[in-house]
């Protein structure tokens, strides 16, 4: 039977999900603990990849090449870089991209990958999921459906998060997510990236993240139980 894949980073960041799971088993590949269960009667595995983009991607084929992958939800927290978006909102990803990918040298526009383009976009029938959500759910938190951009640094620095706003038009920033879309997109697999706005760059914001990953963290549980429904 097909899964859905969840991945985060953190255990910080997966704990949240287990918390949703039923009859639990779990399978070891390689170095990854993958929790086999059941979510609203859909049989889901829940993996954490660990911080950065080559952990992202690994995980990601891993899955992919041991299960028969319905489709791929990658959740955690992120940064928020528009300034409507407050600490505790979501934000689903319609598009992403790698801020930190520069083959500017080449004449390309920055971000722009090789056979990929700039920008990698979610799937729409699960972006339409989240949609229906949005309209149909009493939610007591705000939910933005936007640009995420990804990159293997913590973003502080507040000239970066202007930077990355203004050249990319991004709403959020994370450590993950576009590389998760890259090998879904070329593996041909759906996928849906949704993430809590657990600080604002501004300098020290890794006080705010490390004060809020795990409220935030129930913000996007609650939506997933929405979702694989």
């Amino acid at each position: 039977m097909k899964k859905i894949a969840i991945i985060a980073a953190m255990q910080e960041e997966i704990s949240s999900i287990k918390n949703l799971m039923k009859f639990i088993n779990v399978k070891k590949i390689y170095n990854l603990e993958i929790i086999e269960g059941i979510i609203n009667n859909k049989e889901v595995a829940l993996v954490m990849c660990g911080v950065g983009k080559v952990n992202a991607a690994r995980t990601t084929q891993i899955l992919i090449d041991n299960y028969d992958i319905e489709y791929v939800i990658n959740v955690g927290t992120a940064g928020s870089l528009n300034d409507n978006i407050e600490i505790g909102d979501l934000i689903i990803a319609e598009k992403l991209v790698q801020y930190d990918f520069d083959i500017t040298a080449f004449g390309h526009e920055k971000g722009y990958i090789t056979d990929i383009g700039k920008e990698i976009y979610s799937d729409k029938n699960l972006i339409k999921k989240c949609t229906d959500i949005i309209e149909k759910s009493d939610l007591d938190y705000k939910v933005k459906i936007g640009t995420i951009a990804s990159g293997d640094t913590f973003c502080k620095n507040v000239n970066m998060k202007n930077d990355i706003k203004n050249i990319f038009g991004a709403d959020g920033v994370e450590m993950e997510g576009a590389a998760i879309a890259q090998v879904c997109f070329l593996d041909n697999i759906p996928f849906i990236i949704i993430r809590a706005i657990s600080d604002k760059p501004n300098g020290n914001n890794e006080i705010d993240f490390e004060k809020y990953i795990n409220i935030v963290a129930k913000r996007y549980a609650n939506f997933i139980d929405f979702f694989i429904n």
